[in-house]
């Protein structure tokens, strides 16, 4: 690395090669860094493909330099403005309701404390079908 390259840096690079796991990126002749794929966009991304190809010019930042190594991390994300996530509040799964003969009642219910009562239940002869 003959370009010193620091942490905050944003550069535009070319990218030169893509793996499932990110894409590297030439900053100048001699230096190359790579984008991890959970780097390259806010969300999720499944296929790199989709976004980059060989040859296309990115607005990167320099996540980390390891000199020893010779190895630089980069994002793409982190050029990018986050997009406003106006989520919907996920809705409680409705695991464990039972409804039970008796009472009428539905409720969550450990299989344990529900065991006597099927138990019960598949003794009685007027609940069994004939």
């Amino acid at each position: 690395m003959t370009t010193k390259y620091e942490t905050g840096d944003v550069i535009t690079g070319k990218v030169t090669g893509i793996q499932a796991y990110g894409a590297f990126v030439a900053l100048d002749d001699q230096t190359q860094g790579l984008v991890h794929i959970s780097e390259i966009k806010h969300g999720f991304v499944k296929d790199i493909n989709e976004f980059l190809s060989v040859g296309d010019e990115v607005k990167v930042k320099v996540l980390n330099v390891d000199e020893a190594k010779g190895k630089i991390s980069l994002s793409i994300r982190a050029t990018e403005e986050a997009p406003n996530q106006q989520q919907e509040p996920k809705k409680p799964r409705r695991q464990g309701t039972v409804k039970t003969e008796d009472t009428g009642n539905e409720g969550f219910n450990t299989l344990k404390d529900k065991l006597q009562e099927w138990i019960d239940q598949s003794e009685r002869n007027d609940l069994i079908k004939k």
